[in-house]
């Protein structure tokens, strides 16, 4: 048996985001939220990549396309401790880790079926209780929402 190790390569991007460390089990949450199912760019992702620091993560290369705040957010909910790293002619010019927002709104669905968000259709507002294992509270109806109950809109 030889020693010579195969590798397969993933094409660089020359223009675009690569969302790095997003836990595993929450690659299609991540890629979900975003609507990357729905749009034309060019997208690779990976799963069950070795780390250190998480055991298994994954990764999403995305061409031509840089994050909003609101879509930024809407990765730390299900990624917080996610980074992007944003590339330009097949250069990393910056790196940024997501940072979980202090308020989310109009992003998850509140748990409580006799909230006014669910009932009056009005847009969710929580503020974020544990940043760490992402807790949300309702401004609402005060209904707290683990980050494994989480619905998103």
């Amino acid at each position: 048996m030889k020693d010579d190790k195969k590798h397969l390569s993933v094409s660089a991007i020359q223009n675009g985001t690569v969302i790095d460390h997003i836990p595993a089990q929450n690659l299609f949450k991540v890629i979900s939220i975003l609507g990357l199912d729905n749009i034309s760019n060019q997208i690779t992702f990976g799963s069950n990549f070795g780390s250190a620091k998480m055991g298994k993560k994954a990764i999403v290369k995305i061409a031509d396309k840089y994050f909003e705040r609101d879509e930024i957010n809407r990765i730390a909910i299900v990624a917080p401790n996610a980074k992007l790293n944003i590339i330009k002619d097949y250069e990393v010019v910056e790196k940024m880790v997501v940072e979980v927002p202090d308020s989310i709104k109009g992003i998850v669905r509140c748990m409580n079926p006799k909230c006014i968000t669910n009932v009056e259709g009005i847009d969710t507002r929580f503020d974020v209780v544990d940043k760490a294992d992402v807790t949300l509270k309702c401004c609402y109806c005060e209904k707290i929402t683990d980050s494994d109950h989480m619905d998103f809109v």
